[in-house]
């Protein structure tokens, strides 16, 4: 597999840590509708709606159902706190 930046995602519910590791990509369900972040995306502040937090690790697809939430994207880190 070719080399490329990673992410790192962390999804949080008020019961535990949902995920907290290196992805390629990540596809998160936004009020205005989906958006992915990949490496080196601009920070921004969004509030999630139910759906799905889409995100491949190692090559694999993955994802985490959620019903509501806010991401922040930092520096490369996806930090997303949600309800399941």
């Amino acid at each position: 597999m070719e080399h490329h930046e990673d992410l790192h995602l962390i999804v949080v519910s008020p019961e535990s840590t949902l995920f907290d590791g290196k992805v390629e990509i990540v596809t998160l369900p936004g009020e205005l509708g989906s958006f992915s972040v990949l490496y080196d995306h601009a920070s921004l502040i969004s509030s999630l709606i139910k759906g799905e937090i889409k995100y491949t690790e190692d090559g694999l697809a993955k994802s985490i159902g959620i019903s509501s939430g806010f991401v922040e994207v930092r520096d490369n880190i996806v930090s997303a706190c949600v309800e399941i």
